[in-house]
């Protein structure tokens, strides 16, 4: 056998070399056999904290001595302690209440610093644990953090539990494995197709995990070591052939069944594939050789798997207990045993997103994708930044998106039918990766031309689109200059920001000044993303504001109608409200300001895809271009659309993404508003009150506040300070106004001081 006992030179190299054990379970013509990772030092995850160990080593990742930090609830964490205490490593484990007391004992014992966080955030115990790996990042800059569920070496471990499975038998025709990182089944099968086995895949999972098929989030579920609170990088779907899920239950069931029928006493995750490996081997054909991975021991388990009081304390015997899995759609939300072929049904096609807008668009999206029979992908560096992800159906995936080698890596790792993002942040990326992955996108230099908004003052200069007057300002000895070429007031801006951020009207050279000093001296944006360092000093241009909707595809570029807005007091220029389609009294032709717009998008050579150019129309001078945004429009407007014209922009960016047709033909005639909710002053957020008033208000859609009780709030220097926003449809643009009138009414946001109880 391929675990033959030998001698080894430390306890690193004795990892692995696990035995193959064939099972007792009764159909002539089948093999069975468990593959007992239980018999690893620890567990399982011994390989992976060698293998991440050793290569960051290798590489340079982890300097000689450095501390090694990590989220882990168990399995992970001892890997990473036997082999990071033995090769001189600090090592960091940062877990939450749920980590066993032998497990604990155990890290404490090897030497490990353990971090227990408190409560969960908005992404559960996990986004909790990733929270404090942050900040413990910030204290030990010099720390490897091995990011197991993204890290390609955490699949790549198991090529060597592959090669001792083909040392032992001439076929595996089916392997059975749990998944919480991804990496033990994923990568298992993989090295043995790449060695010309035809293996199937059939993973284990948890109720209430979200790892298959955006199934709800349910984190008080018991079973631990496998399931997650988030999608994973190195979950791969295109490799499992079929998921099984098992409630606390089930799966308790099946770890005492393991060990009174096969005398291995093991922990849940092998209990678990050992209730599957019997329903595999009863469907099994003759001839076949099924193998299933258990992957720890039970001791861990002792006061919670194997003892009665605590399932009835924790109400185990409550749940059903299901004979055989219950067939489900892919996406179909499971509560006791069920499986779902993925190869039978077709796991849906992925849409990768590039992060997001937080709220509005940015979460319709997600929504609107899964109605589409899509697999909404999000990849996110501070996966808490999007607690609302999980509901709307998305799978969330850590990754450091700043990062453009790992983003793009992580893209060509998984078939995609497409690539897009809601945020203005991330346009250009995606319109770059787009491009390198051979999938449907924008021209990065048009997208480029957009997004600096320097650039963009060229671009429209060159083709003598009409706009502002304007200065790029690097230092601010440049200040006086520009603001005597382009007169007062005028309006200084960052070229690269977004949400009306640093924008501001400004009287005199010196408030001019100061401006710009504050926007050279901010170094990274909200995202956390390097600023160009420059800014615009501009034409103040009066006049009403009004933004072009149009949506580029097949070389056309259609206007879909033009939007008013209301913009709050000077000096900064935060949106307060939106009206679609704009009132003729206000626009008598809207036609002119569609055609500047569409001269705007052809001179930086914008042709596919929705934009959202910003204008204003000036007395004497007509449509002046403000600023051409690469997206759909923000605040809400995309909503105010599919109100008034039944044209659902957000389905219709999605649709252009995957290579769909695209629909624009408005099917109604009405007209909806928005109005934004801000703070009255500075201060704390008490509980607003009104809000059941407003909703119903005839015409009003919905009013909401998305800032919670307690959030420190002030009057709106830009987007992020809006607290919420009350939507109204009608006939008419009067009713809407009315409507919205009323609704805001009812709406009372109360601010204290900091120190009022």
């Amino acid at each position: 056998m391929g675990c033959a006992v030998t001698a080894f030179e430390d306890v690193v190299a004795a990892i692995g070399h696990t035995p193959l054990v064939r099972l007792r379970l009764g159909r002539d013509g089948v093999r069975v056999y468990a593959k007992l990772e239980m018999q690893n030092l620890y567990t399982m995850k011994d390989r992976v904290g060698r293998e991440m160990v050793l290569a960051a080593r290798r590489s340079g990742a982890l300097r000689p001595g450095a501390p090694i930090v990590e989220s882990s609830s168990g399995s992970m964490a001892l890997g990473l302690a036997v082999v990071g205490r033995s090769l001189g490593h600090a090592v960091h484990i940062v877990t939450d209440p749920r980590i066993d007391p032998i497990t604990f004992a155990k890290l404490r014992a090897l030497g490990c610093e353990v971090h227990v966080v408190a409560e969960m955030n908005g992404a559960g115990w996990q986004g909790a644990r990733l929270e404090q790996v942050d900040r413990l990042l910030e204290r030990m800059p010099d720390a490897f953090y091995p990011r197991q569920y993204s890290n390609p070496n955490n699949p790549a471990a198991y090529a060597a539990l592959a090669e001792e499975l083909l040392a032992d038998l001439e076929s595996v025709d089916v392997l059975v494995g749990s998944v919480g990182s991804g990496g033990s089944l994923c990568g298992t099968v993989r090295a043995l197709r790449r060695a010309g086995r035809r293996v199937r895949a059939v993973a284990v999972d948890s109720v209430g995990s979200v790892l298959f098929g955006a199934q709800p989030d349910r984190p008080g579920r018991l079973q631990s070591g496998l399931g997650n609170s988030l999608h994973v990088l190195n979950v791969d779907h295109a490799v499992i052939d079929e998921v099984h899920w098992l409630n606390d239950r089930e799966a308790f069931l099946g770890t005492r069944e393991l060990a009174a029928e096969q005398q291995l006493f093991a922990g849940n995750t092998a209990g678990s594939v050992y209730r599957i490996l019997r329903q595999v081997v009863a469907e099994a054909p003759p001839g076949s050789t099924v193998v299933g991975i258990l992957p720890d021991r039970g001791d861990r388990y002792v006061e919670t798997v194997y003892d009665d009081a605590y399932w009835a304390a924790k109400g185990v015997d409550a749940l059903e207990v299901a004979d055989a899995p219950k067939p489900v759609r892919y996406g179909e939300a499971v509560t006791g045993w069920s499986r779902a072929r993925l190869r039978e049904y077709g796991a849906p096609d992925r849409l990768a997103f590039v992060e997001s807008n937080t709220t509005g668009s940015g979460m319709a999206a997600l929504a609107k994708a899964r109605e589409m029979g899509l697999l909404p992908v999000l990849y996110a560096a501070d996966p808490s930044r999007y607690p609302a992800a999980a509901q709307a159906g998305a799978e969330l995936v850590e990754l450091r998106t700043a990062d453009p080698a790992a983003l793009r890596a992580a893209l060509a790792a998984r078939p995609l039918a497409g690539l897009t993002t809601t945020s203005d942040y991330y346009v250009q990326a995606v319109a770059e990766l787009a491009g390198g992955l051979g999938l449907p996108g924008n021209s990065p230099e048009a997208v480029a031309w957009c997004r600096d908004k320097s650039a963009t003052r060229r671009r429209l200069a060159e083709s003598g689109v009409p706009q502002p007057a304007w200065r790029v300002v690097e230092a601010p000895g440049e200040v006086a200059a520009a603001v005597a070429a382009v007169g007062l007031p005028c309006v200084v801006k960052p070229v690269d920001d977004s949400g009306s951020s640093g924008v501001r009207r400004c009287e005199d050279t010196a408030s001019a000044g100061r401006q710009v000093a504050a926007i050279l001296a901010r170094t990274v944006n909200d995202r956390g993303q390097p600023t160009a360092g420059r800014a615009l000093v501009e034409e103040y241009v009066e006049g009403a504001e009004f933004s072009v909707e149009t949506f580029s595809a097949d070389g056309t570029c259609t206007a879909v109608g033009v939007t008013a807005t209301r913009i709050g007091p000077a000096p900064w220029f935060v949106e307060m409200g939106h009206a679609f389609p704009a009132r003729t009294a206000d626009l008598p032709d809207a036609a002119e300001p569609a055609q500047v717009a569409r001269q705007a998008l052809k001179a930086v050579g914008y042709t596919w895809g929705p934009a959202h150019t910003e204008l204003r129309l000036c007395p004497g001078r007509g449509p002046v271009v403000l600023e051409i945004n690469a997206r759909l429009a923000g605040g809400m407007i995309p909503e105010l659309v599919r109100l008034a014209h039944g044209v659902d922009l957000v389905q219709q960016q999605l649709c252009l993404a995957v290579g769909r047709p695209v629909h624009l033909a408005g099917r109604l005639a009405r007209h909806a508003g928005i109005r934004f909710l801000t703070a009255p002053a500075e201060g704390v957020l008490a509980e607003p009150t009104g809000l059941a008033a407003a909703a119903a208000v005839p015409g009003v859609t919905e009013a909401v506040v998305t800032r919670a009780p307690g959030a420190v709030v002030r009057p709106a220097r830009s987007a992020l300070d809006r607290l919420g926003h009350v939507i109204a449809v009608a006939d008419t643009a009067a009713e809407v106004e009315q409507a919205l009138d009323a609704a805001v009414a009812c709406v009372r946001l109360r601010v204290t001081r900091g120190d009022e109880r």
